[in-house]
């Protein structure tokens, strides 16, 4: 496999969000997360969802974890003692149960609250090439606090209108984000996600979103596949339930265009020095 050269010390943080829910946002935090760990990149992967599905997802039980995100969020402890191993997937994971929803209420009259995430990820950013963050499907002080720690937004979102729409409230949300608390932020790219080429729908909408949003489209979308829906059951990312399966191959060929994307902007900014 080829390794490509690590230029920066410290890892690219991204948040996967959408406002919109079912729009594959665990499903791509998880299996992107297996991928990139797939070409020998160090993965951090964060479950602020207080359902714990990404958490389950990658074959850790939420119910049996001792130290989960919410004593990350409320400094109970270290990051380091939070961080259990995906045996699965082969990355690290930050898990998520449903102590979580306390911590929205505990942060609420804390200072500085919504830099949480990215005061903790300071302690372990070295360690890794790349944080992705789970995030739920509502604007609360989790998903604020996953866009204060991320320097790039990952939006997976389907073909069809309604997603449009929602879209654009998403948009609003990161500028607001990058104008009051991390002006580092910036759109990663969006992903189409359960795509169907045949779809006539499907098409007109991924031809808006091409010719509207150019090269922060993804060139590569993930189709709808029933082996990316049947993974999580057996609590595995869809490379090692099946790993010729489409699903599986769209995820990888997703984390090759970002590690790709990633070394050109490294590369851009050395030729700038």
């Amino acid at each position: 496999m080829v390794e490509f050269p690590r230029i920066r010390k410290v890892a690219r943080i991204f948040a996967v969000t959408n406002q919109k829910g079912g729009v594959g946002k665990t499903t791509t935090s998880v299996n992107l997360a297996a991928s990139l760990a797939a070409t020998k990149r160090r993965i951090l992967m964060i479950d602020l969802d207080p359902q714990g599905n990404a958490t389950m997802g990658c074959g850790v039980s939420k119910n049996e974890v001792e130290r989960s995100a919410y004593d990350v969020l409320t400094k109970k402890c270290s990051t380091e003692d939070v961080i259990v191993r995906s045996e699965q997937g082969k990355f690290d994971v930050i898990p998520s149960n449903g102590d979580l929803v306390a911590a929205e209420v505990e942060l609420l009259n804390e200072i500085g609250r919504e830099h949480r995430l990215r005061i903790a990820l300071n302690q372990v950013r070295d360690r890794y090439d790349f944080v992705l963050i789970d995030c739920p499907p509502s604007l609360n002080m989790l998903t604020v606090n996953a866009l204060s720690a991320a320097e790039g937004v990952i939006i997976p979102m389907q073909c069809e209108y309604y997603a449009l729409e929602g879209l654009a409230a998403l948009m609003n949300t990161i500028e607001q984000i990058k104008e009051t608390i991390n002006p580092d932020l910036r759109i990663a790219g969006i992903l189409r996600t359960m795509y169907d080429p045949r779809n006539s729908l499907t098409k007109d909408v991924s031809s808006e979103l091409v010719e509207y949003f150019d090269d922060l489209v993804f060139k590569v979308a993930i189709p709808r596949n029933v082996r990316l829906a049947e993974a999580p059951s057996h609590g595995l990312p869809v490379l090692y339930y099946d790993k010729a399966s489409k699903g599986a191959i769209a995820y990888l060929a997703l984390a090759g265009e970002i590690v790709r994307k990633t070394k050109a902007q490294d590369a851009a900014i050395l030729e700038a020095v």
